[in-house]
């Protein structure tokens, strides 16, 4: 399959057309909203679309229909997050949160006045990793905003949001699209077979953004084949081999561990639905539906709901300075032997 090429002339969005009419009409009719949020789970797009309606509020071609040229040099440098009109805050490297000295930094910038683009934008990444702190120091700016700046911000759900925070943004819900919509789109519009369309539909879960993704970058996609035939070998080993394996893979490795995790818990939620629903299932790894099968036949529905709970509190652990080795084992003991 050739390297997924992407035009960002226009919006270019795909699934969320409903939030790029609204998102038009604001910019239309001048009713722009002093701060925005963009909620969905992780590669639906919430963060391609915040990118586009910030290029759509300063390009220097948009046209009568708020649609972005994506050449000038405010929509390149948008689309790099690098302009000097564009503030992005996001976890540091070494940090697992947005921290309040983010905040209070950010709001020294903000109430600057642009440099050269009509608006000043405030991109705030996965802010429902920020604080508790640094989410009340936003407070502030969302009540008084200073004239000609845009908050942008992306986070996994409202929910996630302190009540004060969500209640002063306009909300944007984006939905994952149908599978077979999605494999659809990549067919008429990408270099790909029906087959390969279809598998990257299935495993983004009708995440756009997602999907591209793993066609853009293939070791994700090596890399969740591994964990998948990982997860079938554990299986059948015995607990001495397990230990060795937790020790050969996941020792001071966290995101490793983060990164298998999330696999083991698509495929143990495609065995409940398979247990449940039959050959009406919809199932994510379908390029594994044999070994699915093979799995589903010595297991039963309380048992696999016990393993997405568990693993489900293991990744939540992993969010906090635990000793990854030994939540490895934890995780790897835990698991069925097969029959």
């Amino acid at each position: 399959m050739d390297e997924v090429q992407e035009t960002k002339q226009g919006w270019q969005i795909v699934g969320h057309d409903w939030a790029v009419r609204m998102l038009q009409q604001h910019l239309q009719t001048g009713q722009i909203r002093h701060a925005y949020l963009f909620c969905g789970p992780e590669g639906i797009g919430r963060r391609t679309l915040a990118v586009r309606f910030a290029q759509a509020l300063n390009c220097q071609a948009v046209d009568e229909n708020q649609q972005p040229c994506g050449t000038c040099r405010i929509c390149t440098q948008m689309e790099r997050m690098q302009h000097p009109d564009m503030t992005v805050v996001q976890c540091l490297e070494d940090s697992q949160s947005i921290k309040v000295e983010q905040i209070r930094e950010l709001q020294r910038t903000l109430s600057l006045t642009p440099i050269e683009a009509p608006y000043r934008i405030a991109m705030l990444l996965n802010f429902h990793l920020a604080t508790h702190n640094a989410q009340n120091a936003l407070l502030k700016t969302l009540e008084e905003a200073p004239p000609r700046v845009i908050l942008l911000m992306t986070a996994d759900s409202v929910d996630s949001l302190l009540p004060t925070i969500a209640s002063r943004c306009e909300i944007l819900r984006l939905r994952t699209m149908e599978t077979n919509t999605l494999a659809a789109y990549f067919l008429d519009t990408l270099p790909v077979s029906e087959e390969e369309a279809q598998l990257f539909a299935s495993i983004s879960g009708g995440r756009v953004g997602f999907a591209l993704s793993l066609m853009g970058e293939p070791e994700r996609a090596q890399r969740r084949k591994k964990w998948l035939d990982d997860l079938l070998a554990l299986l059948s080993m015995d607990r001495v081999d397990r230990f060795q394996y937790a020790e050969k893979n996941f020792r001071y490795e966290r995101e490793l561990l983060i990164s298998a995790g999330q696999v083991w818990f698509t495929f143990w939620r495609d065995v409940l639905v398979r247990l449940i629903e039959g050959e009406k299932a919809r199932i994510i790894h379908i390029d594994y539906l044999p070994a699915i099968d093979e799995v589903a036949a010595w297991m039963d529905v309380q048992s696999t709901r016990e393993q997405l709970t568990g693993l489900q509190k293991h990744l939540a652990m992993l969010e906090a300075n635990v000793n990854t080795q030994l939540l490895a084992e934890v995780m790897l003991l835990g698991l069925p032997k097969a029959d």
